[in-house]
């Protein structure tokens, strides 16, 4: 659970389904912990039995966290799509840094944390 002791339902952009890439551990440490990842990408259908969403813009329903596994030259051009998911909180892991993302979830009051999730899940920061 979060901090808070809620379940959250998050957005995994750059979901892989290879056991030793981040975003994959990311998505069953999630699961472990009793939230509801949502996975992002283009050309997966399902990842362990989930099913995977090609685009950010098809994504439906309340995101408490976006979580980012994506180069900043890709999370930027997505942009428009991420500030219309209204996310409660965007993570960005390591290597995902962007400050012009930044720059537009602080004036869409979308709080943005540098962290990875892996260790905030781990460590009860979550």
């Amino acid at each position: 659970m979060s901090r808070n002791g809620k379940r959250e339902r998050v957005v995994i952009l750059g979901a892989s389904d290879k056991p030793d890439r981040y975003a994959y551990l990311a998505l069953t440490k999630l699961l472990k912990f009793g939230h509801d990842p949502v996975p992002v990408h283009p050309v997966l259908r399902a990842i362990d039995g989930i099913p995977v969403i090609s685009d950010l813009t098809l994504v439906t329903g309340q995101v408490d966290t976006l979580t980012l596994y994506v180069n900043p030259s890709i999370s930027e051009k997505m942009a428009d799509a991420i500030l219309s998911l209204h996310p409660g909180r965007v993570i960005f892991n390591p290597g995902t840094g962007s400050p012009a993302l930044q720059a537009k979830l602080r004036e869409a009051a979308i709080p943005f944390v540098e962290a990875c999730t892996l260790v905030m899940l781990e460590t009860g920061q979550y």
